[in-house]
């Protein structure tokens, strides 16, 4: 079940998809950090998985921006890497920053998930949003929340509620 959008102590919902929009997002394959962002297209992960149509990347830490504990942090995240271990499909290392470096969480991106089980992943960890994209497109954002009637712009951003 998703944290409402109104949790105490969480940054208003606008606030956070500006600034998940503005990230830096990650991924990594054989040692190395490969950089994309929102509104663009991953065609270098893409070409490594030539059977895979549909990307996504996922993070089980500090839903809806709070923070929690590390501890916290990482059994969650421990749990989200055993549920993509047992999908049977490829996965990789990702993690998304701040432009300015001011926080920086770590996750993974699926690849071959229907964007349904993305989305209840999302919701599964309580995840505000996460990014996903189709082979061939551009990155999204996909928010688990209505759209804010004050929120303007987000030609990137899908609203699942």
């Amino acid at each position: 079940m998703s944290t409402p959008p109104d949790t105490p102590g969480a940054p208003p919902v606008p606030a956070l998809v500006r600034a998940y929009v503005a990230a830096k997002y990650y991924w990594q394959h054989h040692g190395e950090w490969h950089a994309f962002a929102i509104g663009q297209p991953v065609a270098a992960l893409e070409r490594l998985y030539p059977d895979v149509d549909g990307f996504g990347a996922i993070s089980a830490w500090n839903p809806h921006s709070i923070h929690l504990e590390e501890s916290v942090n990482r059994d969650a995240d421990r749990e989200l890497q055993a549920q993509l271990v047992a999908s049977g499909r490829p996965f990789c290392p990702s993690y998304a920053s701040a432009g300015n470096r001011a926080w920086r969480e770590p996750g993974w991106i699926a690849m071959g998930l229907p964007v349904d089980e993305f989305d209840a992943l999302l919701r599964r960890f309580r995840q505000l949003a996460g990014v996903w994209w189709m082979r061939g497109g551009l990155a999204r954002l996909r928010v688990d929340a209505p759209r804010p009637p004050e929120f303007d712009g987000g030609e990137w951003v899908d609203w699942l509620r």
